[in-house]
């Protein structure tokens, strides 16, 4: 493979493909344009698909052209990060506890894993999903009987929500 030295191009918003049989510009007349060659075809297995790959490989044969215009652009790596970045990085030095955090987050994404292994293999017994989902249509209008079509039983149970809310995230 021969090294080329790395260079920063600004390319414009329209670059040109040319097909390999038309004619090209001269370098005369864009001394800033830069042609690339054309890949080798992939290896072959079988001797009797070589004609199969060289004419495909030659019907998608194409010479990408691209012109360079204007100055370089800044350098990259002194862009200014999103803001999103910032409060992550933020948030993530404000916390005391790294290794709890860290290993929190990595038994989450273990037991995410599990659960949604074991629910696909659930999903694929024969009359499980259809008796399971009967128990949920079941419970969910035995739910909405129970705690949300009377007046008293739907204060009843707006007020437990309140008070475990309270619990949970502390009183103010």
């Amino acid at each position: 493979m021969a090294s080329t030295p790395s260079t920063t191009l600004s390319l414009p918003s329209s670059s040109t493909l040319v097909d390999a049989k038309a004619p090209r510009q001269s370098a005369a007349a864009s001394p800033q344009c830069v042609t690339l060659p054309t890949l080798p075809p992939p290896p072959v297995q079988s001797q009797n698909r070589l004609w199969k790959t060289t004419a495909c490989c030659r019907k998608i044969a194409r010479n990408v052209m691209a012109t360079a215009t204007g100055e370089a652009p800044a350098e990259v790596a002194g862009t200014e990060l999103p803001e999103i970045v910032k409060t992550l990085q933020d948030a993530w030095d404000k916390v005391e506890d790294k290794y709890a955090l860290t290993s929190l987050a990595v038994t989450g994404v273990v037991a995410l894993w599990g659960s949604t292994g074991m629910i696909s293999a659930i999903d694929r017994l024969p009359l499980v999903p259809g008796v399971l989902e009967l128990v949920g249509i079941g419970y969910t209008g035995w739910f909405a009987y129970k705690n949300l079509i009377f007046k008293p039983e739907r204060e009843v149970f707006i007020q437990k929500v309140k008070d475990t809310y309270r619990d949970v995230i502390g009183s103010s």
